[in-house]
C-alpha cells in the first residue's frame, strides 16, 4: 500500500474537528518547502552573481 493510500485511510477515520489541524499542518509543510526553494535561489544568485553581472555576460545575451 502506498503512503498516500495510508494517509487517505487515516484521514477518513479522523473526526471533523481534527481535519483542520491536518490541513494546517499540510500548509505548514508547503510553506517550509517554499522557504527552502527561495533560500536556495537567493544563495545561488549571490554566488553566481559575480559571473552573471558582467559586461561580457551582457554582451553575450544582447542578440537573443
Amino acid at each position: 500500500m502506498e503512503i498516500k493510500e495510508i494517509i487517505f485511510k487515516e484521514i477518513e477515520r479522523l473526526p471533523e474537528q481534527r481535519l483542520q489541524e491536518v490541513l494546517d499542518f499540510i500548509h505548514l509543510l508547503e510553506g517550509k518547502a517554499l522557504e527552502e526553494r527561495v533560500g536556495t535561489a537567493v544563495a545561488s544568485e549571490s554566488s553566481l552573481g559575480k559571473d552573471w553581472l558582467s559586461v561580457e555576460e551582457d554582451e553575450s545575451w544582447r542578440d537573443l
